[in-house]
């Protein structure tokens, strides 16, 4: 009888561990927030993950921001705060500026390097939701340079085997959007990762990262 007491207990156990990542599993986590204000300068929080690029902390009229440089020309990223999947919504308020006909893209992401993006492309005049590599939908947006602007990045899981991918951008201190800028549907069970910011100096002028915010979703 106890042989089967201790295998009953075992299987449970082992359930408990197999359980999918669920949004209730992360809310303990949650919310999550970083302003740099308590950060080294010319360094990089001993949290963050940089994937690449020469980002550090940097100041300016008593604000601090996580700085990205102009040069060289690529793509760069960062992977902060703890590991989800879904029911969360990340946001950051991201500082660039243009250069003649040249323009940086910024985003923030969920679900790692490979999850999703909301990004802002000046140039081609849109906001785009990616996941990796690829566009899965665009919607026109006229980026204003020289003045911060704000991202929220939301994936919640919808009823049936559906998450709903919905971004918000908006101008710092406007309000924000009361609907979705940019909205897509996914049909696959998103890999749980951490949250991101990327940017490409293309204006070869530094891009710049602060308020970073994670929160469950409503």
């Amino acid at each position: 009888m106890k042989l089967i007491q201790k295998l009953a207990v075992f299987v449970l156990a082992l359930s408990a561990v197999n359980q999918p990542f669920t949004a209730q599993a992360q809310v303990a986590k949650l919310p999550y927030t970083n302003s740099f204000e308590a950060a080294e300068l010319n360094s990089v929080p001993q949290e963050f993950l940089v994937l690449d690029g020469a980002f550090a902390v940097k100041e300016e009229t008593g604000n601090k921001f996580l700085e990205l440089p102009g040069a060289p020309l690529d793509s760069f990223g960062v992977l902060f705060g703890p590991t989800l999947a879904d029911g969360v919504v990340v946001s950051a308020r991201i500082f660039g500026t243009g250069q003649k006909r040249r323009f940086p893209t910024f985003s923030v992401g969920l679900n790692g390097n490979g999850g999703y993006k909301l990004q802002v492309s000046p140039a081609k005049k849109t906001i785009e939701i990616y996941k990796g590599d690829v566009v899965k939908a665009s919607v026109p947006y006229d980026w204003t340079a020289g003045q911060w602007t704000r991202l929220a990045l939301t994936l919640n899981p919808k009823s049936g085997p559906t998450w709903k991918v919905e971004g918000k951008v908006w101008a710092d201190g406007s309000p924000a959007p009361s609907t979705a800028t940019i909205l897509w549907e996914e049909s696959e069970q998103p890999t749980p990762g951490r949250a991101s910011i990327t940017g490409n100096p293309y204006s070869n002028t530094p891009i710049r990262f602060d308020d970073l915010s994670i929160h469950p979703a409503k």
